[in-house]
């Protein structure tokens, strides 16, 4: 690749905590964020756990210090206060020109299913209907950072983050910005969960990815965002987590919701990010698996795992069982645990593993391994067969 990109700031909040520090304390400690929902009422309440963000609304506004007022969805208080976390963990961009790349899928409609059978009724409070569509909560972290010079929004299902920091990397090597805060939210709704469970993919129990009796997902809301700095524009003051080093897109186009059985879109963005990062397979010291714990994905992720990599398989784990699967966040949040990979040197563990894929020549690790990180490659991948993966480097 040309010139590099550095990770100069991170922000996140999950299931795990509020902040950068709270998540990393619960990794390295092995505690799961999963459990009952609490903060949002269906009928599956007590049937299916989720990773649920411990604040209501309104604390999440408190957090923020600014007015709790309805206009603001959940969708956009999560990307907010993450978002805030990673900018002023940048510091000052001075005179740059700065963008946003912010991904999501459920946007507003946490907000929306809350007040559409009023609006029905009673055709007033309209309010949260300019709230729905995707591009609002980007609108609203650009306002509240008074980030002008660009402002996107992508959403490409579960691999909708990592494509927001595709996408900020290309622009910054094209030039075209200074710095840019990539990352990507999604809140809990009904529609996801209802259907989620319509596609009888949730697991009733903590998700166990990559085991042989895995039965599904559990769902999750997060916001997690980085800023990107190309290596020419850096100071000697700024932080540097690490690089985007590689990364790639493949589409393998074979079910609208399932990943081919055999991994080929899946191995196809494996290889074409090895093949950025000017890597070979053997200087990966880490994987961040998506790992959804489904039975297609594991199938299909492991097969391709195997391809890539054959025998040589490096330490391997999903922290989906930790967060749940947050859906358009789910990139980016993976992307901030690399970062702390690479800074702490640690692999995370996939937690709830027992038992081996009868189909696969390897496991996860499931303890906290104290070692050297030096590369992490992350995968994310989409309904529709939308595989990214993004590899980044310590130096």
């Amino acid at each position: 690749m040309s010139e590099r990109i550095a990770i100069t700031g991170i922000g996140i909040i999950s299931a795990l905590g509020m902040n950068v520090q709270e998540n990393l304390y619960a990794l390295k400690n092995s505690e799961s964020g999963i459990g009952k929902m609490s903060f949002i009422k269906s009928i599956h309440q007590d049937e299916f756990p989720v990773g649920e963000v411990k604040k209501t609304d309104r604390e999440l506004a408190e957090y923020l210090a600014i007015p709790y007022e309805r206009t603001y969805t959940r969708t956009s208080l999560l990307a907010m206060v993450a978002a805030k976390e990673a900018w002023l963990d940048a510091g000052d961009p001075l005179e740059d020109k700065c963008g946003l790349i912010s991904a999501t899928t459920v946007a507003g409609m946490r907000t929306s299913e809350e007040n559409y059978v009023d609006f029905i009724a009673y055709k007033e409070d309209d309010f949260f209907v300019e709230a729905h569509d995707a591009g609002d909560g980007t609108e609203k972290v650009a306002d509240f950072l008074n980030i002008t010079d660009f402002i996107t929004t992508i959403s490409t299902a579960c691999s909708s983050s990592a494509n927001s920091i595709m996408l900020g990397a290309r622009m910054l090597k094209a030039r075209k910005l200074d710095r840019v805060l990539v990352g990507g939210v999604d809140a809990l709704s009904l529609f996801t969960i209802n259907g989620f469970n319509t596609l009888m993919i949730l697991d009733k129990e903590a998700c166990k990815s990559f085991d042989n009796k895995r039965a599904g997902l559990n769902l999750g809301e997060a916001a997690a965002y980085l800023v990107l700095v190309p290596e020419h524009k850096l100071k000697k003051t700024d932080r540097v987590y690490g690089f985007v080093q590689g990364y790639a897109n493949a589409n393998d186009a074979f079910h609208q919701t399932a990943s081919s059985p055999n991994g080929m879109g899946a191995a196809l963005a494996m290889e074409k990010a090895l093949k950025s990062a000017a890597y070979t397979a053997s200087d990966i010291d880490y994987i961040n698996a998506h790992g959804t714990a489904t039975n297609n994905n594991d199938l299909s992720e492991g097969m391709a795992i195997m391809k890539v990599f054959g025998q040589e398989i490096p330490d391997l784990s999903s922290t989906k069982p930790f967060t749940g699967h947050t859906l358009a966040a789910a990139g980016a949040v993976e992307a901030v645990f690399s970062c702390l990979a690479m800074q702490n040197d640690i692999r995370f563990p996939n937690l709830n593993f027992n038992e081996q894929m009868e189909e696969l020549d390897f496991s996860p690790i499931t303890t906290v391994i104290k070692k050297p990180v030096k590369t992490v490659l992350s995968n994310s991948f989409g309904f529709g067969g939308n595989n990214s993966t993004l590899i980044f480097s310590k130096e």
